[in-house]
């Protein structure tokens, strides 16, 4: 079992279960993989975390393929989570990563830039404990370098050249977290992510009856704290945020 202050804690112990259904905390010097098909709560799952680790002491990067900044407050602040102080106070950086023409991702002409390079560039936001690119698969579905490899389908070649860089970004101690959405993405272009993730966590939406429930199903946890269960219900309230719903370990 690895020291306590080897994990990173999720926090809000009074507030909800997430941290101590997870062991205590996330490892440094990890990658996490969170995965879920579009609507099964990965946003609001990077959110809950964010908040969780910021309230912790530690310093946190979010870049959001979907949300603006006031767009990542409303939603924050709907689900309980003050950002505002620590966006003020620098603890949390987030960015909202535009792919339209004209944006922070584009060049003058409109031409798309290689997004991944920049990212890799962009000193300031690998400063932080922990890095968190929402969705992450947008981000290399939108960079024409990958797309001109995955047309010669050598998606694993293109994605093993990012893990080399976040190998070297989480040697440092930090964590970095991936949202994907599954159905997004060519499973070649996943699979590699999928093989080196210290923590990989798939969010899974059931219907039973008329009622919709998620569940995170735990597939890896390296370096885990306390025992960490298979599988996690969950569902995301607005004016509370994550809410823990049952538990079970094999």
């Amino acid at each position: 079992m690895p020291r306590a202050d080897n994990l990173l804690s999720l926090g809000l112990g009074e507030h909800d279960r997430l941290n101590k259904e997870l062991g205590g905390g996330i490892p440094r010097g990890s990658i996490v993989l969170i995965e879920g098909d579009y609507g099964a709560g990965k946003s609001a799952m990077s959110q809950r975390f964010s908040y969780g680790l910021v309230e912790e002491g530690a310093s946190v990067t979010l870049m959001s393929t979907e949300l603006t900044v006031r767009g990542f407050i409303d939603q924050m602040h709907s689900l309980e989570y003050d950002m505002v102080k620590p966006l003020l106070n620098e603890e949390l950086l987030f960015l909202h990563a535009d792919f339209d023409s004209g944006g922070a991702f584009s060049d003058d002409d409109g031409e798309r830039k290689e997004l991944l390079k920049r990212l890799m560039n962009a000193d300031a936001m690998w400063r932080s404990d922990v890095i968190f690119l929402d969705t992450f698969d947008a981000i290399f579905r939108n960079d024409p370098t990958f797309e001109a490899l995955v047309r010669k389908n050598e998606e694993r070649q293109a994605a093993l050249e990012i893990i080399s860089f976040f190998r070297e970004i989480i040697s440092q101690g930090k964590i970095v977290v991936l949202t994907v959405d599954p159905s997004a993405v060519d499973d070649d272009a996943i699979g590699p992510f999928r093989s080196i993730a210290d923590v990989f966590l798939q969010l899974e939406m059931i219907e039973v009856g008329n009622d919709i429930r998620r569940q995170i199903n735990v597939k890896r946890f390296a370096g885990m704290g306390e025992q960490v269960g298979d599988t996690i219900g969950f569902s995301v309230r607005s004016g509370t945020g994550i809410v823990i719903e049952s538990r079970s370990v094999a």
